[in-house]
């Protein structure tokens, strides 16, 4: 069995380059891929485009990236918890798509599945629309949404085997799954890395066909954007 596993973040995003389409798995701070952000902090990168479900917030996450200046549009469904995405938002340095929720998580899964386009009801009356195709099915209004695909997937793990097998836990299960199809290389990383076999089969939600790299992460932190407590 091919032995997928690298040595660290550092040796996952060494080929990662200038102008690429990133996905970064996670569900607001929940499951993201804390490890392989911190290492491409590391390397001069600019022009990058991000698909995320969020922007992460001002000092962690891809929040970091957007302080480095590194990225050249963001394409996600919520952003109201990063005051730098704001600031660059409203001053035209940063180019912003913002999508549907669910739309978001159609267009992912639909380029993991090869499909180029669909029709969905979201959106339609609304900016969300302009541009775009709409075409009436059974006397409702739809517009045609096309895939999204990346050069490199970002997914965070609960658990993952030598052979890139992946399971999720918890909310990190929104996006992670569909993005790991979606890109071109994705890169895995768990916070328990076991060998190939080990992993229950029926428990599996990422095949490790769709996983081209996957290392042991360390150092988590979890963060929570909103803690509300009772009073």
């Amino acid at each position: 069995m091919i032995n997928k596993t690298v040595k660290n973040a550092d040796e996952a995003v060494k080929d990662v380059f200038s102008n690429a389409v990133l996905m970064f798995g996670g569900f607001g701070l929940s499951g993201i891929p804390e490890n392989s952000i911190k290492a491409l902090l590391e390397k001069d990168l600019k022009d990058l485009t991000c698909i995320s479900n969020n922007a992460g917030v001002d000092d962690f996450g891809i929040g970091l990236m957007l302080q480095k200046r590194m990225v050249k549009k963001m394409i996600s469904s919520y952003v109201g918890e990063n005051a730098e995405f704001e600031r660059q938002l409203l001053s035209g340095e940063l180019e912003v798509e913002l999508i549907p929720q669910g739309t978001l998580a159609e267009r992912v899964r639909a380029g993991g599945a090869g499909i180029p386009a669909f029709f969905t009801p979201a959106g339609v009356g609304t900016e969300v629309a302009e541009g775009k195709e709409i075409r009436e099915f059974d006397g409702k209004l739809y517009l045609l949404e096309r895939w999204l695909k990346a050069d490199f997937a970002f997914v965070k793990a609960w658990k993952g085997d030598t052979a890139g097998n992946l399971v999720f836990k918890g909310t990190a299960r929104n996006f992670n799954p569909m993005m790991a199809a979606a890109g071109k290389i994705t890169i895995a990383e768990v916070e328990e890395l076991v060998p190939a076999g080990e992993l229950n089969p029926n428990e599996i939600h990422t095949p490790g066909i769709y996983v081209q790299r996957i290392f042991q992460g360390k150092d988590y932190e979890k963060r929570i954007e909103q803690r509300t407590v009772r009073k």
